[in-house]
């Protein structure tokens, strides 16, 4: 009797799953994102909001929040300024990215693992091409739902890009190898991002002493790994533009060749 495997090949033929490579010394800057803007690439940034018009931020496409663990539209505005920080720095790797919000802390920087659970679920089944989550939970008994969000995302093409915890501690999303993870270096270039060669944060790029956008139209200078992870969000949007239909594994690859400490052999 023949059986025919669930996640087998089953009956295709090898030659109709051909993909077309680039050799890994072709792959630079220049070819990974060189010229593009982002335009047509959609970025959901999951935050404390975004102060739709800022000078640095520009449109926002559409604001959400979540309210008893349901999202649902919202006006625009920022709880508490690191949504609109993170926008801002986006925004300028990508400056004509589709930009959407949806509201998960309030004043203080407050929230719960419920609120960041709903506002990833619902970004991920509305399929952007980029989430960027500059924030994490260490209670692990969101790890598991968190995780499985993260795999549907992965899979369905939709990078979920997570800053590391600024402390030596576990924390999710950023742990999973679904995700791109991000810590901050403190070198002075704003373009400069590097691979890590031993993970779990995959990627660093700037964090220390960072003009952000503010509320009010403003700019202020802070420090963290959530600064640095809008930069890669960035960068994966003008990959995208460049480059529509990347799986994720893909687009990782792109980013580890291009980055500033990788040389591939020629």
């Amino acid at each position: 009797m023949t059986r025919t495997l669930s996640w087998g090949l089953k009956d295709r033929d090898p030659d109709d799953i051909t993909i077309a490579a680039v050799a890994p010394h072709a792959v630079t800057p220049e070819w990974a994102w060189g010229g593009s803007t982002g335009a047509g690439v959609r970025v959901c940034i999951v935050d404390s909001g975004v102060e739709g018009g800022h000078p640095l931020v520009g449109d926002v496409a559409s604001y959400h929040e979540v309210v008893d663990g349901e999202v649902r539209p919202a006006a625009p505005g920022d709880a508490c300024g690191h949504g609109t920080a993170c926008a801002g720095i986006v925004r300028e790797v990508a400056p004509d990215a589709e930009l959407h919000s949806v509201r998960v802390l309030g004043e203080h920087f407050a929230g719960t693992g419920a609120s960041m659970l709903a506002g990833l679920r619902w970004a991920v089944a509305q399929g952007f091409d980029v989430i960027n989550m500059s924030l994490s939970t260490t209670r692990v008994k969101f790890a598991q739902e968190l995780h499985e969000i993260a795999d549907e995302a992965y899979f369905g093409r939709t990078a979920i890009v997570a800053s590391a915890h600024n402390t030596p501690v576990v924390s999710f999303p950023w742990r999973f190898c679904s995700v791109l993870s991000v810590g901050s270096h403190q070198e002075d270039d704003p373009g400069l991002f590097l691979y890590n060669p031993e993970p779990p944060v995959e990627f660093y790029a700037k964090g220390r002493d960072v003009t952000v956008a503010w509320p009010g139209g403003g700019t202020t200078c802070t420090t963290g790994n959530s600064f640095a992870a809008p930069r890669i969000s960035g960068l994966c949007a003008a990959v995208l533009g460049k480059h529509p239909g990347l799986t994720l594994f893909q687009l990782k690859h792109v980013l580890y060749l291009a980055a500033a400490n990788v040389h591939p052999e020629k």
